[in-house]
């Protein structure tokens, strides 16, 4: 590719002895007029972007001018041409654009030329992770059981894409029982700086991707510019095209203070998203700054940007910083890379400190930490938030509503009030005189399955995942679910026998951090076992409810519940017989398993009976510094 280089902005960076070719931004800085200082960090990179790709074919002298002068609050549109340093497929989306270059190479044969020609053009990654489905769960057989059904089910798609990683080049596929796609990006594919050789010269620039997963925004948590897009898109961008975009509008979110004792980060991301939402982002960047920054663990932040589709924004994107390079020294990628990351973005003004000025913005919001609160999100949509102090009253409100929507629309006369949930016939009546309001009209639906007999009602909670996504890339809240799961065995609680028990960990690296703090048999006690690396209930790979449970729901029209720590809960998607579905914390996920029901006060009910007695949420809920301790022992580079 020519490059005009009109700005004069190449120029040599030393790092540790090594030398590489930069475009330097403060070569644009000083153009008359020139924002460049101000701008959001998002909107450098993408200026370093114009800057480095300049060709005067899809990027013009004039289009680097026009967003190095740019006024973010100016309702202008300006069209601009942005080339990707990566790509990221995931197996299900992915395969199409294999698909096409197979042809391309067929074709190529056919008209008497070299089929090896035919490669992506920009370095192409595909992570096998949307096809393990939790057909077996509660048991250690689970994870092997499920892969080999997975393996039968996919065998040909799997053959296919074997092929395509020995064929061809520039094309790395990630195998299944791995991890998702996201947290595998996160964790080893994302570099910050991405480098290439070029003309005997090593070039060095921020990494950027699109992916054909819209959670692809997960990455914004490192630091990296990327989003989901359509596969037509991603082939585009593999076969070295540029995205075509509006220089978008940014919105700041200005974070300051520190996260309560008891609050986590699914309560953060929930409190976000429903902020966002309100905002009404859907287009936009949305650009986090604020002291608040520096409180927050590269894993919290992940959260929040893995949620960006659900709060309608294009990215939610974090800057470098110093918690980026102590991620990138924990994952591995310490050394002589993280060393290059703080250089390259100290010396293009790329690193933030609390010191850093704050930039401009075409809108601000702002969000005092120690204000959030345990919360869920439902029963049908993720920006839905429900304090958990509230949830007994507007489940029971969401419950009557739909039930009166669906009387109305069958012409049947509206239903009394809803106050029914699932009972605990374990639980004696004076452990429990509180929660007798729950049952006082209703006696269920009894089931009789694997030696236990139960009443299932409105609200009984029928799945309770632990998957993969939003929360799973988090040790704090992996490891508050581990340490609650064990602090509620000690008691003497069980799981409910009509709850599908699920934990499907975003990597492998979450089991070994379990296995090292020794949570994983306090899990499997409730039915947390492994059931597969990948995608599952969030995206609808739940698995059939046993047939007890799905026959009293279909026969009887019951309501009930999944409770997961993903990032969709609309109706249908879960499972087609869960109509109300909430997303939460892991440790709230496994304590709606304890309780097997929504109707539920965690502040007045007892999660059960255990061996010494009734036992609440509070009894077993770990301490912040308990987490934290945790953290430090187990989570190892």
């Amino acid at each position: 590719m020519t490059h005009p280089n009109t700005f004069g902005s190449r120029a040599t960076l030393n790092v540790a002895g090594r030398q590489y070719t930069i475009y330097r931004l403060g070569s644009v800085a000083t153009l008359p007029g020139s924002t460049v200082n101000k701008l959001p960090f998002s909107l450098k990179i993408l200026l370093e972007n114009l800057l480095r790709n300049e060709d005067d074919a899809f990027v013009k002298r004039s289009d680097v001018e026009a967003l190095a002068r740019w006024d973010v609050r100016a309702n202008v549109e300006k069209e601009i041409a942005f080339r990707t340093s990566r790509v990221l497929l995931q197996d299900f989306t992915g395969v199409p654009c294999v698909v096409d270059l197979a042809a391309m190479r067929d074709a190529m044969r056919q008209l008497g030329g070299d089929p090896t020609r035919i490669n992506p053009l920009q370095p192409v990654d595909l992570v096998i992770d949307h096809s393990v489905q939790v057909d077996e769960y509660g048991s250690e057989a689970a994870f092997f059981l499920n892969t080999e059904k997975e393996f039968e089910r996919n065998r040909e798609r799997y053959v296919f894409l074997r092929w395509g990683q020995n064929a061809l080049n520039n094309f790395r596929v990630v195998p299944p029982g791995t991890g998702i796609c996201h947290q595998v990006n996160l964790e080893y594919l994302g570099r910050v700086v991405f480098t290439r050789q070029e003309n005997g010269a090593t070039i060095a620039y921020p990494d950027s991707l699109v992916g054909t997963d819209s959670h692809t925004t997960m990455i914004n948590g490192l630091g990296v510019m990327g989003w989901g897009v359509g596969g037509i898109e991603a082939e585009a961008a593999m076969l070295g095209q540029p995205v075509s975009m509006l220089i978008p509008e940014v919105v700041g979110f200005k974070l300051h203070g520190k996260l309560p004792p008891g609050a986590t980060a699914t309560d953060l991301v929930l409190t976000v998203t429903e902020m966002l939402r309100k905002k009404k982002v859907v287009g936009k960047f949305v650009e986090f700054y604020g002291h608040g920054l520096s409180t927050l663990p590269l894993a919290d932040r992940a959260t929040i940007g893995n949620m960006a589709p659900e709060y309608g924004a294009t990215m939610g994107f974090f800057p470098v910083d110093a918690q980026t390079l102590d991620y990138l020294r924990l994952t591995g990628r310490g050394g002589e890379h993280a060393a290059l990351v703080e250089a390259y973005c100290k010396e293009q003004g790329l690193f933030r400190t609390d010191d850093t000025p704050d930039p401009g913005f075409t809108d601000t919001i702002e969000l005092d930490l120690t204000t959030v609160e345990p919360s869920l999100a439902g029963p049908k949509r993720p920006q839905d938030r429900v304090p958990l102090r509230q949830a007994k009253p507007m489940f029971r409100d969401a419950l009557t509503a739909d039930l009166e929507r669906l009387a109305a629309s069958s012409g049947g006369a509206a239903p009394k009030r809803a106050t029914a949930a699932s009972a605990t016939p374990d639980v004696s009546a004076s452990a429990v005189a509180v929660a007798s309001q729950n049952v006082a009209d209703d006696a269920g639906v009894a089931v009789e399955m694997n030696g236990h007999r139960f009443a299932l009602r409105h609200g009984s909670v029928v799945i309770a995942a632990i998957t993969s996504c939003t929360n799973t890339s988090n040790p704090s809240v992996m490891l508050g679910a581990g340490l609650l799961a064990r602090n509620a065995v000690a008691r003497g609680l069980a799981t409910k026998p009509w709850v599908k028990t699920s934990c499907a960990p975003g990597s492998k690296v979450v089991t070994d951090y379990y296995e090292a703090a020794g949570l994983m048999k306090p899990l499997e006690a409730l039915g947390f076992h492994i059931v597969g690396y990948g995608c599952t209930t969030c995206i609808g790979n739940s698995g059939p409810l046993p047939e007890p449970i799905a026959q009293a729901v279909e026969e009887n029209k019951l309501v009930v519940s999944a409770v997961l720590s993903g990032n969709r809960n609309f109706e249908g998607r879960v499972n087609p017989l869960t109509r109300f579905n909430y997303l939460m914390s892991p440790p709230l996920v496994v304590a709606y398993a304890l309780a097997g029901r929504m109707d539920i006060d965690f502040n007045t009910e007892p999660l059960g009976v255990g061996k010494d007695g009734p036992v609440f949420l509070r009894d077993i809920w770990p301490s912040p510094a308990e987490v934290d301790a945790e953290i430090m022992r187990s989570v190892k580079s």
